[in-house]
C-alpha cells in the first residue's frame, strides 16, 4: 500500500525518539503560559445597553406597536454599532432594548442613540410623548431574587409585607438597586352615579380632575420669625375613601 503524505509524517512521529520529549516539552510550555495569562475572576465586558421608553396613553398595543415600535426599529437599527434591538409594546406605552456590539465605545454609542431620536422626535403622531433613554450596564443583573407566597394573605398583604423587607435590604452595605416585582399596589376604586352626574351638569372628566387638583401638596413660600424660617405648605394628598367622597361630594 502506498503511503501519502499526511502517512509519512505520522511514521516519522511515531517512529521518532524526540516524539516524547516534544509532547514534554509543549505541556510544559503550556503549563508555564497559564501562569502568565492575566486571569480575573469577573472580567469586565463593554457591552453597550439601554431601554428606550415611549408613551401613548390611551394607545392600545396594536396601536403602539404599529406606529410607534415599527417606525423606530426601523430608525435604531440603522445606528452604527447597533447589533439587536428588542421590542416590548404595552397598553399605553412601550420599551425598547438597545444592544450594541462588543466593545463598542459607551459613551459614543450613547450619543449616537439620543442624536438620532432626537432628529426623528417628529415622526409620531400628536400624544405620543418624547422617547426617555435609559443607559443599562453589563453588571446591571440581579443577584439575588426573593420569592414571597402564602395560602393565608391575598396578594395586596404580601406586597407589603416584600417592600417591608425590601426596606431592610436596602440597608445592607453595597446594595445598590432593590425592587419589587408583583403584587397589587394600594388602590381605590371609585364608582360614579351617573344620575347624580346628569341633575348636576358634570361628567368623568371634570371629576377626575376635580381629584387630580386636590390630591396634591406644593411648597407655596415661607415667612421669618424670631430668626426662624417657616414654610409654608398648601393642599395635600387625600388619605382615605372618605376623603375622595367628601371632595365629589362637595362638588356635587
Amino acid at each position: 500500500m502506498q503511503e501519502g503524505i499526511s502517512g509519512k509524517v505520522a511514521n516519522i512521529f511515531i517512529n521518532s525518539k524526540l516524539t516524547i520529549l516534544l509532547m514534554v516539552a509543549l505541556m510544559a510550555i503550556g503549563i508555564y503560559s497559564s501562569f502568565l495569562i492575566p486571569r480575573e475572576e469577573e472580567p469586565q465586558i463593554i457591552v453597550p445597553m439601554a431601554d428606550v421608553l415611549v408613551g401613548y396613553p390611551g394607545a392600545s398595543p396594536t396601536e403602539i406597536e404599529s406606529r410607534v415600535v415599527k417606525p423606530l426599529e426601523k430608525i435604531i437599527s440603522n445606528i452604527k454599532g447597533v447589533q439587536h434591538v428588542h421590542s416590548i409594546a404595552m397598553s399605553g406605552q412601550s420599551m425598547m432594548i438597545v444592544q450594541f456590539y462588543v466593545g463598542e465605545n459607551t459613551e459614543d454609542s450613547y450619543i449616537k442613540l439620543y442624536d438620532e431620536l432626537m432628529r426623528h422626535q417628529g415622526m409620531f403622531p400628536p400624544g405620543v410623548t418624547q422617547p426617555l433613554v435609559k443607559t443599562r450596564s453589563i453588571d446591571d443583573v440581579p443577584m439575588l431574587g426573593l420569592t414571597f407566597w402564602s395560602e393565608n394573605y391575598d396578594d395586596f398583604q404580601i406586597r407589603q409585607i416584600a417592600e417591608e423587607v425590601t426596606s431592610e435590604i436596602k440597608k445592607v452595605k453595597d446594595v445598590s438597586i432593590t425592587k419589587v416585582i408583583g403584587g397589587r399596589n394600594r388602590q381605590l376604586k371609585i364608582v360614579l352615579d351617573k344620575d347624580k352626574m346628569a341633575e348636576n351638569g358634570v361628567d368623568a372628566l371634570s371629576i377626575m380632575q376635580l381629584i387630580q387638583a386636590n390630591n396634591s401638596s406644593s411648597q407655596s413660600g415661607s415667612f421669618v420669625k424670631g430668626d426662624q424660617e417657616f414654610l409654608i405648605t398648601t393642599g395635600k394628598f387625600l388619605t382615605s375613601a372618605e376623603d375622595v367622597n367628601n371632595l365629589v361630594s362637595r362638588s356635587l
